[in-house]
């Protein structure tokens, strides 16, 4: 296994992989918050129910949507 930081990847993939990953736990924590649904998740080998403070609904990443077929 390698120690190195995942910043420092030569995969732009890998490299970008941690911020993904953020925002989809992000985006899964707003809409959670806005349909009243639990979030399972896993703490030190136990799994639990946590329902999402209403903090979430707070906008988070903006996008704009995608249109299939247009060119940047």
């Amino acid at each position: 296994m390698n120690d190195a930081p995942i910043e420092s990847a030569r995969d732009a993939d890998l490299r970008l992989s941690l911020p993904a990953l953020q925002r989809a736990a992000r985006r899964a924590r707003e809409l959670a918050a806005r349909t009243g649904t639990a979030l399972v998740i896993s703490r030190g080998g136990v799994t639990e129910l946590v329902t999402p403070p209403a903090e979430a609904l707070r906008p988070g990443v903006q996008e704009r949507p995608a249109g299939y077929g247009d060119k940047e």
